[in-house]
């Protein structure tokens, strides 16, 4: 799963590249689009282009710039079957945002504290007594990410179908020491939001999707968007294949893949493998989430204007985004299960098969959304944050990531 866009790795004039040999498209824009779409839509089908992305949708939402929705490539990889803006994809990480707002809405309700130590809850963790929830829901637990062991990606390719059980991936986080003393510094680790997920089941009794469904999907309107239960590998159709170059253990030390790989895929010798019926399991309450383009913009919206926490709750989420060091230097922040780009306020996500990108803007109501049925490109560049680079260069003028200063 994607470390929160670490990072949007292209600039706008980088996502305008050029694209490849045959793989060259004439793009059309419908006429009474907004009048920012003709470029944007030429800069996004090079990002597709380039990187081998057999299907995407966007949709963008800004009252001030005009709204455009596209859907890009075929449900499967060379087939006839376009992908449509009602297609579902595997969400990756933008389940975090949900795994968060239902455990703030039980701190609402007085049923837990984020100050409160994560040991209350679940004794076995190290430094328990010391991490506190808002601590796992900002980053900054310390605790080691069970993604990044080997013996657990290799798993994942010998045995994709294997149903995980939230216990077994804590038990791989915990073998390892945590990396840092509580709240010292930000580092991603999915091992936090499966401890939210168990605290919030503890807490209400029912499975995570219950929760999901009935404080989250149920009293916004979303009908296309589910948390599938852990035993659940499908995808609702209309879905397109989800595809991904490379192997997890191939990918997990470095995610570009070797240069002759790379030049193979670029030449189209070598093509991603369809991995859409893998299980999610292992990512559940991290990354597991299904969606459309339509639900998750109502989604981010609601997530960063209100409507699923009550005022003050949601302003303390708002506030409680700080910036985090990134190597290209760009405007990325991270709260409460929150991630900031820029103005926008979201998330995105990873999960073999597919990448996504969705943000709100609180003050202008920009919305943008992005899916991709592509892990990653064979040079290790997450399409759907690219994509999102190149679109909120083109609503606000400037990419997230500054150009090198004079001096550099």
């Amino acid at each position: 799963m994607s470390a929160v866009a670490l990072l949007l790795t292209a600039t706008v004039a980088g996502a305008c590249s050029q694209t490849v040999g045959e793989r060259r498209t004439t793009t059309s824009v419908d006429p009474t689009a907004p009048a920012y779409a003709a470029g944007l839509d030429a800069a996004l089908q090079a990002v597709i282009n380039d990187m081998r992305v057999p299907g995407a949708v966007v949709m963008i939402t800004s009252p001030q710039r005009g709204n455009w929705t596209k859907a890009y490539g075929t449900q499967a990889l060379g087939g006839s079957s376009p992908v449509t803006v009602d297609d579902s994809f595997r969400i990756g990480s933008n389940t975090k945002t949900m795994t968060g707002t239902v455990l703030l809405q039980l701190v609402q309700e007085g049923r837990i504290g984020l100050d409160d130590p994560v040991s209350r809850y679940q004794p076995e963790v190290p430094n328990g007594d010391a991490i506190t929830i808002a601590q796992l829901l900002s980053m900054r637990s310390g605790l080691y990410n069970y993604t990044e062991d080997k013996q657990f990606s290799a798993k994942l390719d010998s045995d994709p179908g294997y149903v995980w059980k939230p216990a077994e991936l804590l038990a791989i986080a915990f073998a390892q020491p945590p990396g840092f003393a509580p709240g010292a510094q930000w580092q991603y680790s999915n091992t936090n939001l499966i401890l939210a997920g168990l605290i919030v089941e503890q807490l209400t009794g029912i499975p995570l999707q219950d929760s999901f469904q009935q404080r989250i999907f149920g009293p916004i309107g979303l009908r296309q968007t589910l948390l599938p239960a852990p035993a659940e590998a499908g995808i609702p159709a209309p879905h397109p294949q989800g595809y991904m170059f490379g192997t997890n253990l191939e990918i997990l030390a470095d995610p570009a893949l070797p240069a002759a790989q790379q030049a193979a895929a670029a030449s189209g010798a070598l093509l991603p493998k369809d991995v859409t019926g893998n299980s999610p399991s292992w990512a559940w309450a991290a990354g597991a989430g299904i969606s459309t383009a339509a639900d998750l913009t109502r989604y981010a919206t609601a997530l960063v204007d209100g409507g699923l926490l009550d005022p003050k709750t949601q302003q303390a989420r708002l506030a409680s985004v700080q910036p985090i060091q990134v190597p290209d230097g760009a405007d990325i922040g991270y709260g409460l299960a929150l991630a900031r780009f820029g103005a926008m306020y979201g998330h995105d996500g990873q999960i073999p098969g597919y990448n996504s990108f969705m943000a709100h803007d609180p003050v202008r109501k920009d919305t943008v959304i992005v899916l991709t049925s592509l892990f990653a490109g064979a040079n290790g560049e997450q399409p759907a944050n690219q994509m999102a680079s190149a679109i909120i260069g083109a609503l606000y003028g400037r990419p997230l990531i500054p150009a090198p200063s004079p001096s550099r």
